[in-house]
C-alpha cells in the first residue's frame, strides 16, 4: 500500500458535525426533562437521590419514558457523572395527503414538502386518519431526536 492510498478515505455521509446528544450532570437533570438510558431518547418522569456511605458518591435514580414507543426506562448514575441529553426538536406541520403506503405528506411553513414520517400506530394515528377522511384541515406535531421522528399529535384548524 502507497502512501497516497492509505490517506484515501470514502465518507458514507457528512453532516455540519452536530452532535444528537450533549453531555450534563446527573445532578442538574431535572423532572420532565430529558435524559438518553439504554441509547434511547426518554422524558424524565420521576427522579430521587440518595446518599451513600463515608466513601461513596451520591446516587440518582432516574425513571423515565420513551419518547418514541412509550416504554419505562429506569437507570441509576453518581450525582457527579454525566448523562447524555437528547436535542428534542417539535415541529408542526400541514396534513397535505395520506399515501396509500401509510406516509402522510406534510408542508412545512415555508410551502416545501415533507413525505418521509409515517401515520403513527394506535390511537393518534386513527384519529389522524378519520379527521383527514372527513376532509378537515390538520395540523400535525412531529417531534424528531436522534435521528427518529414521530407524530405525536394532531388539531384540527
Amino acid at each position: 500500500m502507497s502512501d497516497d492510498e492509505q490517506h484515501n478515505q470514502t465518507f458514507e455521509q457528512a453532516s455540519a458535525g452536530a452532535s444528537l446528544t450533549y453531555p450534563m450532570q446527573c445532578s442538574a437533570l431535572r423532572k420532565n426533562g430529558h435524559v438518553v438510558i439504554k441509547g434511547r431518547p426518554c422524558k424524565i418522569v420521576d427522579m430521587s437521590t440518595s446518599k451513600t456511605g463515608k466513601h461513596g458518591h451520591a446516587k440518582v435514580h432516574l425513571v423515565a419514558i420513551d419518547i418514541f414507543t412509550g416504554k419505562k426506562l429506569e437507570d441509576i448514575s453518581p450525582s457527579t457523572h454525566n448523562m447524555d441529553v437528547p436535542h428534542v426538536r417539535r415541529n408542526e406541520f400541514q396534513l397535505v395527503d395520506i399515501e396509500a403506503d401509510g406516509f402522510m405528506n406534510l408542508m412545512t411553513a415555508d410551502g416545501a414538502l415533507k413525505s418521509d414520517v409515517k401515520v403513527p400506530e394506535g390511537d393518534i394515528g386513527k384519529a389522524i386518519q378519520e379527521d383527514h377522511e372527513q376532509g378537515k384541515e390538520i395540523l400535525v406535531t412531529i417531534v424528531s431526536s436522534m435521528g427518529e421522528e414521530q407524530a405525536v399529535q394532531h388539531k384540527v384548524t
